[in-house]
């Protein structure tokens, strides 16, 4: 018999996701399931933006600016910070 020992999660910035909430609920969620007594874990994604001045790639400090943190160009072109994943799911064989 196999048991889902913990769930890794990639949630980005910019997903609309609330860490906190997201882990309070969690153990309720997961009742009577196979993910029931499993840890959840979650990866925090920055977000990055791309700046056509620059012609790179940067984190953005703040997700209040969309600024490039090298000339201070304005970018909308997000490169990463939107994700809501499942990074992995680690299970472990009981006998």
């Amino acid at each position: 018999m196999e048991r889902v020992e913990a769930v890794n999660l990639r949630v980005g910035a910019l997903s609309g996701v609330l860490e906190d909430a997201l882990l309070f609920s969690y153990e309720i969620a997961t009742q009577g399931t196979l993910l029931e007594g499993s840890v959840l874990r979650i990866e925090r994604v920055p977000v990055r933006v791309y700046c056509a001045g620059c012609e790179q790639e940067s984190e953005l400090a703040s997700v209040q600016s969309f600024r490039c943190p090298r000339c201070q160009e304005l970018t909308a072109d997000i490169r990463s910070g939107r994700e809501l994943e499942i990074k992995s799911i680690e299970i472990d064989e009981v006998e």
